[in-house]
């Protein structure tokens, strides 16, 4: 017990105030077996992710060795690790049960969902035959719901800070607040694209989403660490100021740092540029810009729409279970507040989506009560979008470096977690698959396991790569061209809400975004990677006989309002 002080032993400030301490809690001792014996999980799982709040990815070659029988008891796949959880993976139906109501299009239980996932709790590890069962039944469930269109958009990840002090031990995107303090020894901490560590003013954001949207883009997503002198806004920042014990509630003021990341409220807005689709603010972000009050989220979602949000990633979901949250991210909110968080969302008139970051401590049942959470959701709300099965990236990654976890999901468990999302998520159009968690081979595959969205562009992606993802950070539209005709499938633009989708002809190319507001079909870079030397030349002339002022999009099909 570090007793309060300024700095914990790990680094992180003591800032967590009512909330769970990374450092401090108990949960992973208490729930690590009196022998520390490996019991794998019942079905062998490794991990394979991040969620760190992004909806992106990598690898499928999960280690994760050995299967085991439902037994009762659901550990993580380590050498010196087993978690003793309450929920585990046993049940009353069969397999055959369960996959007779997915074909007859019934509502799936719990226990439905465990069998399809498992393969089977009366069999060790994955059947391949009734494997392939699931997977041709969810492909088929796919093409009846959303056809044979594969959907991608043009976006760019802004992501304005890495400093954080939650802990969360699945990611390795943060860097402890203390570093970018004014009198830390930690050089020069100015925004730099070459960075490591970083916090971006609102000006710098707006230069690059400008930059971004005159090369075709039209949606941003934008999700970074709990900076402690992030506020929601002006008002939230006088409230946190005149707190008794500011670092109760993890805030410090913007003039301890090399670098003010501003409001939520600033950033958002320098971000709003010329109808870019603005898609951020996690749950876990919009606690932290409500912490120290009394607001409701919906109250907090709807000051951030009037700044310029249009819609909200469901990430910091991990798993809805919050005894696996207690192992991999004590100090976040817990699944009732996320919940409550995109409830307030939807209220205040935003569309959301929804996250699963699976393929490390948790066991299959965990994985389906998280999915029967967003299914309740959606009946409620009719809000999500979207679902993003997350894999986790385990490399470089406390979870993986304190031994408690040695990999990732397995490809099977990859594919069947897809599948069983698209059979269990009957009132959720849309599950998406990450050539940035998978690469590019093994997420086609997944296309034919019930999935139909391929993420987007990507013009960074810091958060997998960090993590120990390893499969490029762009993807332009004639790479997505080529990649989903090959397997037979039809390629589509779509907007961030696809409320807008465009058929793309595979022979009319070279092929680029045409949706957003300054999009006119040019693809988003040159073969060697440099931004596109026609959109350039035809946006200087644009500029110079429109006096200097900014160009009317030619084709603006689309753009979200």
């Amino acid at each position: 017990m570090c007793g309060g002080s300024s700095v914990c032993p790990e680094g992180f400030m003591c800032a967590v105030g009512d909330r769970r301490c990374p450092v401090q809690v108990t949960a992973t001792d208490r729930l690590l077996g009196p022998d520390r014996q490996t019991r794998t999980m019942s079905h062998g799982t490794t991990g394979s992710g991040d969620d760190c709040s992004t909806e992106d990815a990598n690898t499928g070659s999960g280690s994760r060795s050995g299967s085991g029988s439902a037994s009762g008891s659901a550990s993580a796949s380590s050498s010196d690790a087993a978690f003793e959880f309450e929920v585990v993976p046993e049940t009353d139906q069969s397999f055959e049960n369960a996959l007779s109501n997915a074909r007859d299009g019934r509502r799936l239980s719990v226990a439905d969902g465990i069998e399809l996932l498992t393969t089977g709790t009366d069999v060790d590890g994955i059947d391949p035959a009734r494997k392939e069962q699931v997977l041709e039944l969810a492909d088929r469930r796919r093409a009846e719901v959303v056809g044979d269109e594969v959907t991608f958009v043009a976006n760019v990840n802004n992501n304005v800070t890495t400093a954080c002090n939650t802990g969360c031990l699945f990611c390795n995107f943060k860097d402890p607040a203390a570093a970018f303090e004014r009198d830390a020894d930690a050089g020069d901490l100015e925004f730099d694209p070459e960075d490591r560590a970083f916090t971006k003013t609102p000006a710098q954001s707006r230069a690059i989403v400008e930059d971004a949207v005159d090369r075709g883009v039209y949606e941003v997503c934008s999700v970074s660490g709990l900076h402690p002198a992030f506020a929601l806004d002006e008002e939230h920042r006088e409230v946190l100021a005149a707190h008794d014990r500011p670092e109760r509630v993890n805030y410090r003021p913007p003039e301890a740092y090399v670098t003010s990341p501003g409001t939520y409220v600033e950033q958002l807005r320098a971000m709003n540029v010329g109808g870019v689709h603005v898609h951020s603010m996690t749950p876990e972000e919009a606690y932290h810009a409500r912490r120290g009050t009394d607001w409701d989220y919906e109250a907090v979602y709807r000051r951030l729409r009037d700044a310029g949000l249009d819609s909200a990633p469901g990430t910091a979901a991990e798993i809805l279970v919050d005894e696996v949250r207690d192992v991999i991210c004590p100090g976040k909110i817990t699944s009732g507040e996320w919940i409550e968080a995109m409830e307030g969302a939807v209220a205040a008139g935003l569309d959301v989506t929804a996250t699963i970051m699976y393929g490390h401590v948790e066991n299959e049942a965990h994985r389906i009560r998280h999915l029967e959470r967003i299914r309740d959701l959606q009946d409620r709300t009719g809000g999500i979008t979207e679902f993003v099965p997350l894999s986790f990236v385990h490399e470089r990654t406390p979870l993986y470096d304190r031994g408690l976890v040695d990999g990732g999901a397995t490809d099977d468990e990859d594919e069947l977690l897809i599948a069983v999302s698209r059979l269990f998520l009957d009132n959720v159009e849309n599950v998406q698959t990450s050539w940035v968690k998978f690469g590019d081979e093994k997420a086609l595959k997944t296309l034919n396991c019930g999935a139909n969205d391929f993420m987007g562009t990507i013009l960074s992606e810091e958060i997998t790569t960090r993590a120990g993802g390893s499969h490029g950070q762009f993807r332009s539209f004639d790479d997505y061209v080529e990649m989903v005709t090959a397997i037979g499938r039809v390629p589509a633009e779509r907007s961030t809400d696809y409320r807008t989708v465009r058929r793309i002809d595979p022979d009319d190319g070279p092929h680029g975004p045409t949706l957003g507001p300054r999009a006119d079909g040019t693809p988003l870079l040159d073969d060697d990677g440099s931004r596109s030397r026609n959109r350039d030349r035809d946006r200087d002339r644009d500029r110079e006989g429109a006096g200097g002022g900014r160009p009317v999009a030619g084709t603006d099909a689309g753009a979200d309002d």
